[in-house]
């Protein structure tokens, strides 16, 4: 392992940017994270691999994925939902490790939503030209829980809209060790990632990672 993939971003206490009620973004806040988190993420792929999950409309999502947690988010042609099994190797999820739940309750906390255990962390890489159109999440049975997005890797426009699919979003530029945390008022707030941009970033090179943790039930 070289030395920058302990790099740290800001401070754990990085500015806070309210971008609508029950949403903000804290700036650099996964920071002081990093030396545990990119090389418990590495394990993780190493036990569930990235995959390429098809819609229940037939399509390939330019999103690669995969999960950790007491389950996991899966698509194919029957739908979206949550599953405990991994549908690729048979087995379960791999556990979510120490830091990443750390991470989450800490962020979500400091967003004002105190006690958050996550149940799920979705892993999403993004290569250049990959996007997420406009969605809610709303698979999950608890609304009452935020829902803790982390960034790592290339920078990314985050798109944060209202409760209609409608509604113009609002675009914010994320970076390395960024969090947005949102929930209450704006939890069901349609949100997604426009087309990544070419790039070269100094720990995990051509990519964007992106953590998405959730109360499933």
């Amino acid at each position: 392992m070289t030395a920058d993939l302990f790099e740290t971003v800001g401070d754990a206490r990085a500015p806070r940017e309210t971008i609508a009620e029950g949403a903000v973004l804290l700036r650099g806040f996964a920071g002081t994270f990093m030396a545990e988190l990119i090389p418990a993420l590495r394990d993780i792929v190493k036990q569930a691999p990235f995959r390429h999950l098809i819609t229940p409309g037939g399509h390939r999502m330019s999103v690669a994925m995969t999960n950790c947690g007491n389950a996991g988010w899966v698509s194919d042609p029957s739908g979206y939902r949550y599953d405990g099994i991994d549908p690729d190797s048979g087995k379960s999820w791999p556990p979510m490790p120490p830091v990443l739940c750390r991470l989450a309750a800490e962020a979500a906390a400091e967003a004002g939503f105190n006690g958050f255990a996550p149940e799920a962390c979705l892993i999403n890489r993004y290569v250049p030209g990959a996007k997420l159109s406009l969605h809610q999440d709303k698979d999950e049975l608890d609304y009452a829980a935020p829902i803790v997005s982390v960034s790592l890797g290339l920078p990314a426009t985050f798109l944060f809209g209202g409760l209609k699919r409608s509604d113009t979003p609002r675009r914010y530029r994320l970076e390395h060790g960024d969090v947005a945390v949102w929930g209450g008022p704006s939890r069901l707030f349609y949100h997604g990632v426009a087309p990544l941009a070419d790039g070269e970033h100094g720990v995990l090179g051509r990519q964007r990672i992106n953590l998405t943790f959730r109360k499933v039930r």
